[in-house]
């Protein structure tokens, strides 16, 4: 069970309003954010930082931040709802899926603009920071506002990631679940 419960039905109407406009039709609001719900001040600042809109990246290679940041956080509560919404709609087979928690940036499955990708998300979960070479192989493939947005997703994904860890978030049921190594 998670350490704050979430909060449940009837939700004040700014909470109900942003829970629909998330959701995609016939899914329930997910355990994070019923839980967020618990402090509207933070559940709104989390969703008026959101970027799941359409950015400069495309959807796939935003969701290859996503995952290989959630991954590496072990946050796999927020990676596996990622891959049960989005690994279809963008292409992912299953070496994919599995290379973003467990293979190298540079596995063969992936493109060369997205081995940098995984790099970039890789040197921030590590150092906190894109490494030289790394940030020229970044500015091959990408332009500044794509950097820009690399770097945003990774800071974002990072404190979704805690949150889902600290609270200890249950699974949600229809979530892919971490693949074994």
């Amino acid at each position: 069970m998670t350490r704050i419960a979430p909060a449940e039905p009837p939700y004040t109407p700014a909470i109900a309003t942003a829970l629909e406009r998330i959701m995609p039709k016939g899914v329930p609001p997910l355990v994070l954010f019923r839980t967020m719900a618990r402090s509207p001040r933070v559940f709104e600042k989390m969703f008026a930082g959101g970027l799941l809109d359409k950015g400069p990246l495309s959807l796939r290679q935003r969701e290859i931040v996503i995952d290989r940041t959630t991954a590496r956080l072990g946050a796999e509560y927020e990676w596996g709802v990622h891959i049960a919404f989005f690994a279809d709609k963008i292409g992912f087979d299953a070496a994919q899926i599995a290379a973003t928690v467990h293979g190298p940036a540079d596995a063969p499955c992936w493109a060369a603009d997205e081995q940098v990708l995984l790099a970039a998300v890789d040197d921030l979960v590590d150092r906190r920071t894109i490494a030289a070479a790394t940030w020229d192989a970044l500015a091959t493939h990408f332009d500044e506002t794509q950097i820009l947005e690399v770097i945003a997703l990774v800071g974002y994904y990072h404190t979704i990631s805690f949150l889902c860890r600290a609270l200890e978030l249950p699974l949600e049921p229809y979530a892919a679940r971490f693949p074994s190594a």
